[in-house]
């Protein structure tokens, strides 16, 4: 039976000591004031070595893998034991030269060679936006018509991800593409399909990402899914809650449009849940990763799973919390046999500082999200007494 009240396996990778640092830094990030004081002054003053190894010491430890795909794999390695496998994400984003784009592309590349020498790695998670200009895919999400320099300037983009893919293919290792802002998401949309239709034949090499805050995902989700049924290949579907909201509600307001973004959380629970019946109940089509730090959405998958005669081993389900977060969801879906897998970034600091930015975002604004993660440390620190 799953107890996500069990602090016990929720944290047996963890230390007394690691705990208590926990403890501080979430009762940090549930003060708004402060966790936006933070977000101000982190980017500008990080090139301070205190600054930095506050950072890495603090936020950074947290949340993170390690500087050096050796170092993210050390830490894999020790979730391993525990039965929960690792998605590696270098955290790279918002680049904007070739000269970045091919170091970030190659850094992929590596990752996923890496990746293949390790069977408790078996995904790794990509960026558009690390090896594609931002101002590129806005230009085509509002197809606007391209000039001969971005023609080949986008041709270079699909090209490294294909390389991408093909070195997933080639190690045997799967490839989630991460999801972008509304008003870039479009031709990442294109471009997972296109990579789907080539490398998912048999089985889903490369899965795509669906934030269901979105009004308009599952309705997207449906016609992806009929796409893969009458092209005969398995959709790779990540389903998520999503990232962006209060940059996306912003945006909408300040250039009058219709934000993408569901009109309140139940709405977003509801299609979440909903996006997470439609991939179970689809099982020869769609290849699931359920994204979520919600319990009741990971209950529902595991009695969606048994209805439909899903084996907790099948490999076609992953459920997948982030490093660092919701424990309690995923060391005891490990110990009921579930496929589990930590999204865990790694990278240099300054390079992981967006990602850092957005969890510390995250749990300030997600009601009680940082209040359970400060209750479950506390009832395992009380434990251990």
């Amino acid at each position: 039976m799953l107890n996500f009240e069990n602090t016990e396996n929720a944290f047996a990778s963890r230390s007394k000591f690691e705990l208590k640092k926990a403890k501080i830094l979430f009762g940090v990030m549930a003060n708004p004031s402060l966790t936006k004081l933070g977000g101000w002054i982190t980017p500008k003053f990080l090139w301070l070595g205190f600054v930095r190894r506050l950072i890495k010491n603090t936020i950074y430890q947290q949340f993170c893998g390690g500087e050096t795909i050796e170092e993210a794999a050390k830490t894999a390695e020790s979730l391993n034991k525990y039965n929960v496998s690792s998605l590696l994400d270098y955290g790279a984003e918002g680049k904007e030269t070739e000269e970045e784009f091919e170091v970030a592309t190659q850094s992929f590349i590596q990752a996923i060679a890496y990746a293949n020498k390790k069977d408790y790695i078996p995904f790794i998670s990509i960026k558009v936006t690390a090896f594609t200009r931002n101002g590129l895919l806005k230009a085509m999400h509002l197809q606007q018509e391209l000039n001969e320099l971005e023609i080949e300037e986008m041709n270079r983009a699909k090209q490294r991800l294909l390389a991408i893919c093909n070195a997933g293919k080639e190690n045997n290792t799967t490839i989630l593409i991460d999801a972008e802002e509304s008003w870039i998401q479009d031709p990442v949309d294109q471009w997972a399909l296109e990579m789907m239709l080539q490398f998912n034949k048999e089985r889903a090499i490369v899965y795509n990402t669906y934030q269901l805050y979105r009004h308009d995902r599952l309705a997207f989700l449906k016609e992806n899914t009929a796409y893969a049924q009458a092209n005969n290949f398995i959709l790779g579907a990540k389903i998520v809650r999503g990232a962006y909201m209060e940059k996306e509600r912003e945006r909408a307001l300040e250039k009058g449009y219709e934000s993408p973004i569901q009109l309140n959380k139940e709405n977003t629970d509801k299609d979440y849940n909903l996006a997470l019946a439609h991939c179970l109940n689809n099982k020869l089509n769609v290849a699931t990763f359920v994204g979520t730090h919600n319990e009741y959405s990971c209950k529902l998958a595991t009695e969606i799973m048994s209805k439909n005669d899903i084996a907790k081993e099948d490999d076609r389900v992953t459920f997948s919390q982030l490093y660092g977060m919701s424990d309690n969801i995923s060391f005891n879906l490990a110990v009921a046999g579930y496929q589990v897998s930590k999204y865990m970034p790694y990278g240099p600091v300054k390079d992981v500082i967006p990602y850092l930015l957005r969890r510390a975002n995250e749990n300030t604004s997600v009601a009680g999200q940082t209040t359970r993660e400060l209750d479950l440390i506390k009832k395992e620190l009380k434990r251990r007494k």
